[in-house]
């Protein structure tokens, strides 16, 4: 397996049971897609990709459908989507993906987390390039044969498919497939995927680092402090970094 695989992997096991902000997330992920392209997800490509997401984290269709009359509302305000690169300590690049109304607000919030915990905010540029911008689909698995598969997309870039498993709200096993490209190539593989009736449960972005650090479990635990500030602020979409996780 690649490195996408063992970055989904390792996301999903220290990660990804924060839902309680998937909700906020997403409700600016729509507020930024209907500004961008409209309210009709017919016609927006970006707001399509959204409402997928909505309904893999179960967000409430109502809850769906007031966040995109609400972002049509001249008044409502945008968000802007802002990055900050910086260093936790023991030399961990750490960047983060905003969606804020208030650029000042943040940038003083994620300045003071850095500051609180010994590390540093960087310029813009200072970490990014150590980042891979990914764009990933997950897709239902309809006993597809993922070399066909892949022979079939590679053509859009993708660069790693394979198998992956969640749990349903029951707690049964549900498999579906991971499919990982550049950023550039989503708008084609969402294309060929949505003419080929191919069911799409989930789409987004990621920043996969080309290389990481292991850590004693006393330096990670620093770097931890800040990870999980930056997490609890509002305005984060996402943060990424160089320390190498693991399962525990």
């Amino acid at each position: 397996m690649g490195r996408a695989f063992e970055f989904r992997k390792a996301r999903k096991m220290k990660r990804w049971s924060a839902m309680s902000k998937a909700f906020t997330r997403i409700g600016k992920d729509i507020v930024m897609a209907v500004k961008e392209g409209g309210p009709d997800p017919d016609s927006n490509s970006r707001l399509r990709a959204v409402i997928q997401n909505a309904k893999s984290v179960n967000m409430p269709k109502d809850n769906v459908e007031r966040a995109i009359k609400r972002a049509s509302d001249k008044s409502q305000g945008d968000y802007k989507e802002v990055i900050f690169e910086g260093y936790a300590q023991h030399g961990i690049a750490v960047l983060i993906e905003t969606a804020t109304d208030n650029n000042t607000r943040t940038v003083a919030n994620v300045r003071s987390y850095f500051n609180k915990t010994d590390g540093s905010l960087g310029t813009s540029g200072s970490v990014v390039f150590m980042f891979d911008h990914t764009c990933n689909f997950k897709i239902k698995d309809n006993d597809f044969d993922l070399e066909e598969l892949e022979l079939e997309l590679i053509d859009f870039g993708v660069e790693e498919i394979f198998e992956d498993t969640d749990e349903d709200e029951n707690g049964e096993e549900q498999k579906s497939i991971m499919i990982y490209a550049p950023f550039e190539s989503f708008g084609s593989i969402q294309s060929y995927l949505e003419k080929n009736d191919i069911e799409i449960i989930s789409s987004g972005f990621e920043r996969i680092p080309q290389v990481t650090k292991a850590l004693t479990p006393e330096q990670a635990e620093d770097v931890e402090k800040l990870l999980e500030k930056l997490e609890e602020d509002d305005d984060v979409q996402n943060v990424y970094h160089t320390m190498e996780e693991t399962a525990e």
